[in-house]
């Protein structure tokens, strides 16, 4: 069933994105193409590999703060193998990393499915830190930065109600992949408090703003590879991460596929960018920071294994 969706997935990325270079003027598209500067290659891969690393130090760094001891080795494959998943829509995919330390180390996914959500709300504190920073230039995002910070404050408030999170987490266990989860996950509300208070909520949340911030200089020297200097990179931060927002919160897979895209193009185009040219400029984007990162989770996941699911309670 799992690999039916993912095919679908697939299939409608394909069209999306065939919609998108038809809007676009493909004697344009071919000539940016052609003209593409491979010598910020060698800047831009490092630059978003580097990304990564600083969001396992994260993981790992949550795991030690949930007494869970695992070879640094095994940790690292399993980080990665949560790329491979970005695909299920709703952003369950990391989920599986929960399953993998299941299925490896016996470790009970009430203690590491929490992990995983609070990754995600961590996520959520670096991109509106990052969209509210930006506002004084972008207007946009802080507008937008603004609402997904109350978004946050709400989150943390059923974060700390134990009974308010059940219920939450009940509504959750309505996809049927989470439901896998669900009856762990009601019993973990401290292990989700104990990773998101104290020092490392500040470690975690650092270590998210680095993150993005570094993705967004990368996403700066994609647009400058494509011969286009007319945006600072003080605008792409909060134009990127607001754009990162929008797509997280629209729960489609691939991290809000067609939204970042759309709203990104949108973006780039407010800044003088025709919106033809945008379009093949912001796949490219996406090849590089989603696509890029899919194959990789998918090596790790074939390597390490981990897709068994089982369903009973842990």
């Amino acid at each position: 069933m799992m690999i039916r969706k993912i095919i679908l997935v697939l299939i409608f990325v394909t069209v999306l994105y065939s919609g998108f270079l038809i809007f676009s003027d493909i004697s344009v598209i071919y000539d940016k193409m052609l003209n593409f500067k491979v010598e910020f290659l060698p800047i831009i891969f490092p630059l978003i590999i580097f990304g990564w690393l600083i969001l396992f130090v994260r993981w790992h760094l949550l795991l030690k703060n949930s007494n869970i001891q695992i070879p640094l080795k095994s940790s690292f494959s399993t980080y990665f193998s949560g790329f491979a998943l970005s695909i299920i829509p709703g952003e369950v995919g990391p989920l599986i990393k929960a399953q993998i330390l299941k299925n490896k180390f016996n470790i009970s996914r009430a203690k590491t499915s929490p992990i995983v959500i609070s990754e995600f709300l961590y996520t959520g504190i670096g991109l509106v830190s990052l969209s509210l920073i930006g506002g004084v230039v972008f207007e946009v995002g802080m507008y937008i930065g603004s609402i997904f910070a109350c978004l946050l404050i709400i989150i943390f408030l059923v974060i700390n109600s134990k009974k308010l999170f059940i219920k939450f987490m009940k509504i959750a266990s309505k996809i049927k992949f989470i439901s896998n989860f669900t009856n762990s996950i009601e019993d973990s509300s401290d292990v989700i408090k104990k990773s998101t208070s104290g020092k490392i909520m500040v470690y975690c949340s650092l270590l998210s703003i680095s993150h993005w911030l570094i993705e967004s200089v990368a996403v700066f020297l994609i647009i400058h590879a494509f011969g286009i200097s007319t945006i600072q990179l003080i605008n792409i931060i909060p134009m990127y991460s607001t754009s990162i927002l929008l797509g997280l919160a629209s729960f489609l897979p691939l991290g809000g596929i067609g939204v970042v895209e759309g709203s990104l193009s949108a973006f780039l185009n407010l800044h003088g960018i025709e919106l033809s040219i945008a379009l093949p400029i912001v796949i490219t984007i996406r090849l590089f920071t989603i696509w890029f990162g899919i194959l990789i989770g998918l090596f790790a996941l074939k390597k390490y294994g981990g897709l068994t699911m089982d369903n009973k309670e842990q």
